[in-house]
């Protein structure tokens, strides 16, 4: 298969920007987040960002090997696809900057009920895109431990 390098570059490109742009309309808020009582298992805090960086270069990937898929049922697990990434996008927002910590964890909660949905569509298209989306669905899944723990403890 050859590499369709415009289409690639954007795939990658709009999770990192939306990841991007999130994490800098939170910087305020981070300060706020070093205050609070965390669970047990929190990673130190220079982890998030580069665990991120990998979720969204694999959910790029993914993403890419979808719309250059031939099959037709690509354009809907793409709309899922990017509903997700939207609800990704402004999680940080509600608990970062907002502090609205069981608004979040709900938020968080329908994030991974539409990833799951995604990976779901994503493997009836192209197996690899598929697995490529587990590791997200695994790190939402911690992050919703360390959102509802912060929400308890504080």
């Amino acid at each position: 298969m050859k590499i369709q390098w415009k289409k690639c570059i954007l795939c990658l490109a709009v999770p990192l920007a939306a990841g991007g742009l999130s994490a800098l309309l939170i910087r305020d808020g981070m300060e706020t987040f070093q205050s609070l009582n965390k669970p047990v298992l929190s990673p130190p805090g220079w982890l998030f960002p580069v665990v991120w960086s990998i979720l969204y270069l694999l959910m790029g990937i993914a993403s890419y090997l979808v719309l250059t898929s031939e099959k037709t049922s690509r354009r809907s697990a793409l709309i899922v696809y990017g509903i997700q990434l939207v609800f990704n996008f402004f999680w940080p927002i509600l608990f970062f900057n907002l502090g609205y910590y069981l608004l979040s964890f709900i938020w968080l909660v329908i994030l991974w009920g539409l990833i799951l949905v995604t990976i779901l569509l994503f493997f009836r298209i192209s197996r690899l895109a598929g697995y490529l989306m587990l590791p997200y669905l695994l790190w939402v899944s911690f992050a919703g431990y360390l959102n509802l723990s912060i929400y308890l403890l504080n």
